[in-house]
């Protein structure tokens, strides 16, 4: 028989101002580092300076990059 392989998958949701859609909304954690808006499916990443923001997320931005927090 197989041995199965325990996945912990945590979600967190928190409240913040989309970049995509301009709204206070409720942004779901797709890892330590990425939101999605629940308003229009933006993805975006958290930064914090003193201050966190959320910012869109294009081709540019390194997926593979993750911060414990």
């Amino acid at each position: 028989m197989k041995k199965v392989k325990k996945v912990k998958f945590e979600t967190k949701i928190v409240h913040g101002k989309c970049e995509g859609c301009l709204l206070d909304t409720l942004l779901v954690c797709l890892d330590n580092t990425f939101y999605r808006c629940i308003s229009c499916g933006e993805d975006l990443e958290q930064k914090v300076n003193g201050v966190i923001k959320y910012i869109k997320v294009d081709k540019h931005t390194d997926l593979n990059k993750s911060h414990d927090g």
